[in-house]
């Protein structure tokens, strides 16, 4: 894929990085003022997750973060350099019994804000799409 891409150390105050990388994305490609929080946040969860549970917060590793926009979506991958996990073993966070946890809540949220989630390579890949047309 050609993308558009981002690459952040894997430590929390880099994440600072991702809102002027989504900007700059928006002005270019006209992202909507209805999409552009959704993008945000639902990058941000990806982005956080990639730092703190794929890559345990290793200065020495990587964030990547890709944009295109193909097939009538803006499309971004996130990937970290950790070992993944499978997705379909998170509880789910509107169950009475997970409702006072503290975390647990990103890939809902992403799979809320989003129109399609994709997770490749073992978990280490996050691939989010939003519909534009």
């Amino acid at each position: 894929m050609d993308c558009d891409t981002l690459k952040i150390p894997s430590t929390p105050e880099q994440i600072k990085h991702l809102e002027s990388y989504i900007k700059d994305l928006s002005t270019r490609h006209a992202i909507s003022d209805d999409l552009y929080p959704n993008i945000l946040i639902s990058l941000t969860e990806a982005v956080n997750n990639a730092i703190i549970h794929g890559n345990n917060q290793d200065q020495d590793k990587y964030v990547h973060i890709c944009f295109d926009k193909k097939n009538g979506s803006f499309v971004f991958k996130v990937t970290d350099q950790g070992e993944g996990f499978n997705p379909s073993q998170i509880p789910d966070p509107t169950l009475p019994e997970n409702l006072e946890c503290c975390g647990g809540r990103g890939v809902f949220l992403i799979k809320q804000l989003s129109d399609k989630v994709n997770f490749q390579n073992e978990g280490s890949t996050v691939e989010i799409c939003f519909n534009i047309q």
